[in-house]
């Protein structure tokens, strides 16, 4: 999780050259903030732990959003700082978390910004730094953090297939279907990577919770993933349509275990 400790996990999410993906998200910050999963308090406890957060600590979230990551962070007392490409992300946060005396952002591109080296204690990422190309994230975050210092990355997996199978698999046909997106493509970014670059005593952690939801509330959420905002109709309105039916067929119930990895 750091120079002392890296967290670990690898992703595999959908991002494509050519589109700036990076900034798909700041088009609906509103929903993005009301529609997103929350992460467990586990996880910023055992930050604060690690970290040993206070005011004589300084931290650095890169990508944050509207803030699902930040919150818990600023009531720490620490020196907190931001840094999110998305405009519409940044005003909203600004108004989101006014209050706090100790909250600074950056709106620019973590990838061209200049940080003085050897900065902040704590650097963190809620599944947003996957979106940098490795050799850029792990050098630069690397050289930003005070000896000793950590490097966070964490993000959720909802796993829908094991407890609902065959609704799963009536989704997957209105995927195979009518979800034509321009681009998607697969990234992957593994987080021990990270072990390559300087960072030493890789940590993982992970924590499980349940939520069942009906098919409104499961289309504003995926609603609110990158290739999805992207949808175009007529393909919309078909694959939606279809979801709908497919919950219909299964009670209007979807059961998702959620695991948060750190």
């Amino acid at each position: 999780m750091m120079k002392k400790r890296l967290t670990n996990y690898s992703s595999l999410l959908r991002g494509g050259a050519g589109t700036d993906f990076c900034k798909t998200f700041d088009r609906i910050p509103e929903d993005f903030d009301k529609y997103r999963s929350r992460y467990r308090e586990e996880v910023f406890q055992e930050l604060a732990s690690i970290c040993k957060l206070g005011s004589d600590k300084k931290v650095l979230e890169i990508g944050y959003g509207t803030g699902q990551a930040t919150e818990p962070i600023l009531k720490t007392g620490c020196d907190y700082t931001a840094i999110e490409l998305g405009e519409n992300f940044t005003s909203f946060l600004k108004h989101k978390f006014f209050i706090y005396s100790n909250f600074r952002v950056i709106n620019a591109d973590f990838e061209t910004w200049a940080f003085k080296k050897g900065t902040y204690d704590l650097v963190y990422s809620a599944a947003t730094i996957q979106w940098i190309a490795e050799e850029i994230a792990f050098t630069k975050t690397f050289q930003m953090l005070k000896p000793g210092g950590v490097l966070a990355m964490f993000m959720t997996h909802s796993d829908e297939p094991s407890q609902n199978p065959k609704l799963r698999a009536e989704i997957d046909r209105g995927y195979e279907e009518h979800f034509r997106v321009k681009q998607s493509y697969q990234c992957r970014m593994d987080y021990e990577n990270a072990l390559h670059y300087g960072f030493t005593n890789l940590v993982y952690k992970e924590w499980k919770s349940e939520r069942t939801v009906d098919a409104e509330t499961y289309i504003s959420w995926i609603s609110t993933h990158c290739d999805h905002i992207t949808l175009e109709e007529p393909y919309k309105t078909r694959f939606y349509a279809g979801i709908r039916e497919a919950f219909q067929h299964h009670g209007n119930r979807m059961v998702i275990i959620d695991t948060i990895h750190l």
